[in-house]
């Protein structure tokens, strides 16, 4: 029987997560599922997918999202601070260390050694999480071709993660109508995990009953603090102050970016380098770069964005002074409103639980999120696989197999083999391969 976890035993769960976090969001899911759902037992299946399939219909970061979540669930209102406080703070540490080494020193090749091992035995984890996850959410054809229908449109035919989250969505409330026994069904109990902490037969916790008067402290509370420091910025150094601009502007970003980070850089980019003049291009890509060999959000891209901007715009202070404070407020802009739509938002959602039409409607978004964890593992695969037109990369391959196995096989822990996996890329690195 599992036994619900302290709030330091939660805390010491999320700081390390946050520093294994690789992977993009559906790496950072699939680390989440196996976790929460197989290893430790804190969440039900079914509980871990209802949260997972509110957070894909939020903007912002939805691997965040998920773990504020069920942070929120585990510990009340400060168990979902910690968890996406800690899920992040990592990142936040490590990306602006590397952006002050890129400013100063523009040399960072040994980070690319230690993950140039990590990049296959993401591999190997986010295909372990596509077979986890497919074997308990594709319980019939119907539910198979849903998978296959999103892979082919985000694979091939390029079509954007929110369009496919809302066409299943939509196809789901009509299953649900019209075949309910084909659109709900139950998971087979022989690939559960076994009882959890919070289960998915449990009520859910008093916290998590809804109200008014919570929703109208959670609104006031994290609108003030979302924006007091943009108002800070304004008064102190001016509207037109490169604080203020990037506090505005970030905030705007927060509330538009479904579809994750690939979805909001295209518009991010334009603006910050042609409208605001930031950074150049090339420093935009470079940051990508950078924002792809740490762990956490990918969105943590714009961190880079306001770091630099700060950096070549420090009017008059120190130039790594206002790089700092510029990254600090992009940071805050940017994760603040998640708390928001979690804490104002999963409450309704947890009481939704028993409506069969919504139950539907989140399975079918569940089948086609199978499809997209599989399109980023092929995509990695792709990749890591074959870096180049003329033959493959037998080191990355045997790695990301070897970490399969030992992942499936043997139940070896994710951070060994993360922690394995970097020393030996740097270890090849360092040996000329």
């Amino acid at each position: 029987m599992s036994v619900h976890p302290s709030f330091r035993e939660a805390l010491r769960f999320w700081l390390r997560l946050g520093f294994i976090s690789f992977g993009g969001p559906t790496g950072q899911i699939a680390l989440m599922h196996t976790e929460l759902v197989e290893n430790r037992r804190w969440i039900g299946e079914q509980r871990f997918l209802h949260a997972l399939n509110f957070c894909m219909l939020l903007p912002g970061p939805e691997a965040t999202q998920l773990a504020t979540y069920c942070g929120w669930l585990l510990h009340r209102t400060w168990g979902g601070i910690a968890a996406g406080v800690l899920f992040v703070l990592p990142s936040v540490v490590l990306l602006w260390a590397l952006s002050w080494i890129y400013v100063a020193y523009g040399n960072v090749s040994w980070i690319a050694a230690i993950f140039y091992g990590l990049k296959p035995a993401v591999t190997a984890i986010v295909t372990a999480a596509v077979w986890r996850i497919g074997r308990r959410a594709l319980r019939n054809p119907v539910m198979w071709g849903i998978a296959a229908a999103a892979f082919v449109a985000i694979f091939w035919l390029r079509v954007p993660f929110p369009a496919i989250v809302v066409s299943a969505l939509a196809l789901g409330l009509l299953g649900g109508k019209f075949l309910p026994a084909t659109f709900v069904g139950a998971a087979d109990p022989a690939l559960g995990a076994g009882p959890a902490v919070i289960d998915d037969t449990h009520e859910s916790p008093a916290h998590a009953r809804p109200s008014w008067s919570r929703a109208v402290r959670v609104l006031v509370t994290c609108l003030g603090l979302w924006w007091a420091p943009v108002i800070l910025a304004g008064l102190g150094q001016g509207w037109n102050g490169i604080l203020a601009r990037e506090g505005i502007f970030f905030s705007q970003a927060a509330m538009v970016t479904f579809g994750g980070a690939y979805a909001v850089l295209p518009y991010v980019a334009q603006e910050a380098v042609e409208h605001h003049g930031w950074l150049t291009a090339p420093q935009m890509l470079d940051g990508l770069g950078l924002a792809e060999t740490t762990p956490g959000p990918l969105i943590m891209v714009l961190q880079f964005v306001g770091f630099i901007g700060g950096w070549n715009q420090p009017a008059g202070m120190n130039p790594l002074a206002m790089a700092t404070l510029a990254a600090l407020m992009t940071t805050w802009t940017t994760f603040v409103p998640c708390f928001l739509w979690i804490f104002l938002g999963a409450p309704h959602i947890e009481q939704l639980r028993g409506n069969a039409r919504l139950a539907s409607a989140l399975a079918t978004v569940t089948a086609s999120v199978v499809g997209v964890v599989l399109n980023l593992a092929v995509w990695f695969g792709l990749h890591v696989f074959f870096p180049t037109a003329r033959a493959p990369d037998w080191f990355a391959i045997v790695l990301a197999v070897s970490a399969f196995v030992a992942l499936q096989r043997f139940k070896v822990g994710i951070i060994p083999i993360v922690l394995a996996a970097g020393a030996l890329g740097l270890g090849w690195r360092a040996l000329g391969g």
